[in-house]
């Protein structure tokens, strides 16, 4: 077996690592909609509308977390790009 070909082992440990960060990011999405719903609605009934800036700076941070779980985790595709170009500077 070559030293590059994953075993079943790392396959279901990557697997479940990678399934449990995206879950975690969509609890995140979920509960950011369902507190900035609130916080609109409060928001509403105010004379000013200041909702918008705790929405704009948790939709920061949700972001930022989506990018970690979806472009920069192992097995993710930047992830994976940027593995194999240097996976090729090494071989040379």
């Amino acid at each position: 077996m070559s030293h590059d070909t994953p075993t079943d082992d790392s396959i279901e440990r990557l697997a479940r690592k990678r399934a449990a960060a995206k879950l975690g990011w969509y609890l995140h999405a979920s509960v950011y909609v369902l507190v900035n719903l609130f916080l609109a609605f409060v928001s509403a009934r105010s004379t000013q509308a200041w909702a918008i800036f705790p929405a704009l700076g948790w939709g920061l941070g949700l972001l930022i977390h989506g990018a970690a779980v979806w472009l920069a985790m192992p097995g993710g595709s930047l992830y994976q790009h940027l593995l194999e170009r240097e996976r090729e500077r090494l071989r040379r």
